[in-house]
């Protein structure tokens, strides 16, 4: 017998991506919208969508469905399969966004540890095999228990409006170490 979690939330993700398709013409979603894209494209925005910090370049944004508590995600505005697709001076801006991130999540959360890296390709893992992006996630001690490795849920202990007060807290303080402008 299979237990149950109910997540009613998931529902509207759901149908958020059945109306996008729908207003795509398409009969049913057959893969995750460029939210990435589209984030960028809505800097008035950035608040509402967790984007806690822009410049010319890039971002780095909350992630709502997170592995686990406070992780992030990196990701240049211009949408490009892999890393080698982008100019020079991009793919070391990328990287430059996530020290960035991985400094934000040291100093707001504190972790034990933290995994960070890229997703190339569907078979890789990426959700957006289309838009390369990054992630830092946050780890702790036993963050990895029975919910997850048995009943593959997940745990996140902090709403996403908190972790985001508490990154935007330490921005300035990140930002000043490692010598970036404010976007």
């Amino acid at each position: 017998m299979h237990a149950a979690l109910w997540a009613p939330w998931r529902m509207a993700y759901l149908r958020d991506l059945e109306a996008k398709a729908a207003e795509a013409g398409a009969a049913a979603p057959t893969a995750l919208p460029n939210f990435l894209a589209a984030y960028w494209a809505r800097p008035d925005l950035d608040e509402s969508q967790h984007v806690i910090h822009r410049d010319e370049r890039g971002m780095v944004l909350l992630n709502r469905y997170p592995y686990s508590n406070g992780h992030l995600l990196v990701a240049l505005g211009e949408p490009q399969p892999s890393i080698d697709r982008y100019v020079p001076a991009d793919r070391a801006h990328f990287w430059r966004l996530m020290e960035l991130a991985m400094d934000l999540c040291q100093h707001a959360l504190r972790p034990q540890g933290m995994n960070a890296g890229i997703n190339l390709g569907a078979a890789g893992g990426a959700g957006l095999p289309e838009h390369l992006h990054g992630h830092v996630v946050p780890r702790w001690s036993g963050d990895t228990n029975f919910m997850s490795v048995i009943g593959e849920v997940r745990t996140v202990p902090d709403s996403l409006d908190r972790t985001f007060t508490l990154y935007m807290s330490q921005l300035p303080a990140s930002r000043a170490r490692l010598g970036l402008a404010r976007g």
